[in-house]
């Protein structure tokens, strides 16, 4: 599965239930965000293997969908079991590899399985329905219509760097249990933590070609994979202009897109402030604020604005700061570029009037976490997605002006309402549009059977176990004439 030179390994990718190295020769270096060393190698997949893997996974779909759904499940609850025997050497991986604490990536390789056993048990109780023909004014008595859900083929899984097994396995499980196929993209960072998620499934005992992993660069097989005839669904997490633009490519394949967000944390003047600042806190600056459903502005009411700030600079001070081995909560960035974008953030902002509570000091890809008062809607943080630890405050001066700067986003993914009075938290949740709306927490993406949406330039289709395994199937009607 992996050769090791000069301590770096290279790892093999997955084909046809064989570890293989690419027929390209090349390789493409993963380089901890945090180390700056190279901590291994992938394998540059071509195009012929693509279609190798495709062909495979489609030979495999046909017999998996005839089994039993009790017999994939074992193959799945093994697959659990085999990720939390793992789960060390998983989450040192994910640690080196995205840089995450280790005490979270030891949890998200627990959730993991947490995920696919509820997945299993998910599925095992959903049922068809039956349809009487004269239930229809002129209809027949004599039809009945059988409604059952099938698999749709080969998916194309393409998760993303921040949540490289949880996220992963949130498209596999689903596909998976529903009769498909799986073709796995792992992202670029976050490669060698899905195929040590893959070996788990080997262990497991997957039947051969029902999983391939694909590793390569997105300029040779990126567009192929997306276009290619065999693939018959498409779920992607990433980021919105990737998404978009894979929207285009995909045709008629259904897809099932995460995109971005700018998730509001609303502050209304009736809130309690300490229990609001521990949730954006925690929202806001969790594993750098490389997640999608972080807190990435604060709409404060300008009566409370001032103590809100005052207590936000309080916990920010309270953060850990440096390498994720030292379980830190703010850790260097995936990459410089990351780190690049966010500055020109902060540049653009201080530019046109805005201020630095606390922040502002970069360090490598290392940003440390950063509150900026006085933000109004000129300046780019008001706006754009920056996916690392800063946070713009807006003031406002009433809830309707929170909801409508709030709806001026092209994201509507997730929003935070803070307040004591109920009937105001359910009247401006009814306004705002986003997918879900938090009530006194912070956004979020769990628990995992939640429906998980995004609407606007922040997704298309729902996810959630429940979710995943509708979309990953189709309803077929099958009509009994009697006689």
């Amino acid at each position: 599965m992996t050769t090791t030179v000069l301590n770096v390994s290279t790892y093999s990718f997955y084909l046809n239930g064989e570890w293989k190295e690419s027929k390209s020769g090349q390789t493409i270096d993963i380089v901890s965000p945090y180390r700056h060393d190279v901590i291994g190698k992938v394998q540059a997949i071509t195009k012929e293997e693509v279609d190798e893997a495709v062909h495979a996974a489609q030979k495999a779909q046909k017999g998996w969908a005839e089994i039993s759904l009790q017999e994939r499940a074992k193959y799945l609850y093994n697959w659990a079991d085999e990720l939390v025997r793992m789960q060390s050497e998983i989450a040192e991986i994910i640690m080196k590899e995205v840089g995450k604490s280790l005490k979270d990536a030891r949890n998200e390789v627990v959730r993991t399985a947490d995920f696919i056993r509820y997945t299993v048990e998910e599925a095992l109780h959903m049922n068809g329905e039956s349809m009487k023909g004269d239930s229809f004014p002129g209809g027949s008595k004599s039809k009945v219509a059988i409604v059952e859900r099938v698999p749709l083929g080969v998916v194309l899984a393409i998760p993303p760097f921040n949540y490289p097994v949880n996220l992963a396995a949130a498209k596999l499980a689903p596909a998976l249990i529903s009769g498909n196929a799986v073709i796995f993209k792992p992202a670029t960072q976050g490669a060698i933590s899905g195929i040590k998620m893959i070996e788990a499934l080997h262990q497991a005992g997957i039947p051969q070609g029902l999983v391939n992993v694909v590793t390569g660069r997105g300029s040779v097989i990126g567009d192929y994979l997306v276009e290619h005839k065999g693939i018959n669904m498409i779920s992607f997490t990433g980021g919105t202009n990737t998404g978009t633009q894979l929207a285009k490519k995909a045709g008629m394949i259904p897809l099932v897109l995460e995109l971005g967000g700018k998730d509001p944390g609303i502050v209304c003047e009736d809130a309690d402030l300490q229990e609001a600042a521990k949730h954006i806190i925690s929202g806001a600056f969790s594993y750098s604020g490389q997640r999608c459903t972080a807190i990435k502005r604060v709409l404060v009411h300008e009566k409370v604005a001032n103590e809100l700030v005052n207590i936000l600079k309080e916990e920010v001070h309270k953060l850990s700061v440096g390498s994720p081995e030292d379980g830190c909560t703010i850790v260097p960035l995936i990459d410089s570029k990351a780190a690049d974008f966010i500055q020109i953030l902060i540049a653009d902002a201080l530019g046109k009037g805005a201020e630095v509570v606390t922040g502002n000091k970069r360090e490598g890809n290392l940003i440390y976490p950063t509150l900026l008062d006085d933000v109004n809607d000129t300046m780019r943080v008001a706006w754009e997605e920056p996916f690392g630890p800063v946070l713009p405050i807006i003031r406002v001066s009433s809830d309707q002006e929170a909801v409508d700067i709030a709806n001026e986003s092209e994201f509507g993914l997730q929003a935070s309402v803070f307040t004591k009075d109920i009937n105001k938290a359910f009247s401006i949740a009814n306004k705002i549009e986003v997918g879900s709306v938090q009530i006194n927490g912070r956004t979020e993406r769990g628990p995992d059977h939640f429906p998980f949406i995004g609407v606007k330039g922040s997704g298309m289709g729902a996810q959630g176990i429940r979710k995943s395994i509708e979309s990953m199937t189709r309803e077929k009607v099958t009509v009994l004439n009697l006689q």
